[in-house]
């Protein structure tokens, strides 16, 4: 008989790719918004789609060396060293398709802009991640605590 409590092969792998779905589209979102940013300071207000397609395809990649080459660091329980290399690596990945692909018109100061950007959003993401961790702990053992006091048993009086 197959024990249910037990995640499958098959729930452990659908875990970690909606987990990398997740973080595609919130680091294609920040990463968008940077671009936006930048296009409206230089007087354009249009995007390029291929810069698009470029970017929200590197945050797939990078969300797959997040989760199985470097642990999902962003979601680490403290910033240790594995985990402060792949926020580097992820980083300088991530400017280096910028300049390459001509995001920012291969502009030195706007990509390290963008990478002292993707730092702090990294960072504020660790601590967005640990915070929900601590707030879902709270709420798992305040539901443990009334699920133990609703069935604990009561002595028979009388009998």
């Amino acid at each position: 008989m197959k024990n249910d409590k037990k995640l499958s092969l098959w729930e452990k792998y659908l875990t970690r790719e909606i987990g990398i779905e997740f973080k595609a589209c919130l680091y294609f979102f920040a990463i968008l918004f940077f671009y936006c940013v930048y296009r409206v300071c230089s007087g354009l207000y249009d995007a390029q789609i291929l810069h698009l397609a470029e970017m929200i395809l590197t945050c797939y990649v990078i969300g797959y060396i997040q989760v199985y080459l470097f642990a999902n660091f962003d979601e680490a329980d403290k910033l240790g060293g594995k985990e402060i290399a792949g926020i580097i690596v992820c980083t300088c990945i991530y400017c280096l398709v910028s300049y390459f692909g001509s995001w920012f018109d291969k502009s030195i100061p706007v990509t390290a802009g963008l990478a002292a950007y993707l730092l702090v959003t990294y960072f504020c993401v660790f601590l967005i991640y640990r915070s929900k961790r601590r707030i879902d702990d709270k709420q798992l053992n305040e539901e443990l605590r009334l699920f133990q006091t609703k069935h604990k048993k009561v002595p028979d009086e009388g009998k």
